[in-house]
């Protein structure tokens, strides 16, 4: 069982940056696959940036240029490094957790969320 915990949301303003962090929880945090979403009122949650355990990286088309994802496996810690933040970003955003165990079976977890603001 991977627990997430996400910290780094709050107020900003546009053209402001913000910078989230998740910490995971185990021992196994280096074979993860990690990735963060968001979800604004009466939407969906989608997916706004990805780090597989090799490191290769992809974004959604609307955060390509701004936004930063990356991992530090000695701190079992993913970062969103968010630039140039519109109002259009406001939304609680989400760690996700993808791996699997020695076992061979998978687990798919979520963090409880961070509420990310951006006034124009």
């Amino acid at each position: 069982q991977v627990q997430l915990v996400e910290s780094g949301g709050g107020l900003a303003q546009a053209g402001g940056s913000l910078r989230l962090s998740c910490v995971a929880s185990g021992s196994m945090f280096s074979r993860n696959d990690m990735a963060w979403y968001r979800q604004a009122p009466g939407n969906q949650r989608d997916l706004v940036a990805a780090i597989t355990s090799g490191g290769s990286t992809n974004y959604a088309d609307s955060v390509k240029g701004r936004f930063t994802i990356s991992r530090d496996n000695t701190k079992n810690t993913v970062y969103l490094q968010m630039n140039s933040l519109k109002p259009e970003d406001t939304a609680v955003y989400y760690c996700n957790a993808k791996g699997q165990y020695y076992s061979g079976n998978y687990y798919n977890a979520w963090g409880q969320g961070t509420q990310v603001t951006v006034s124009s």
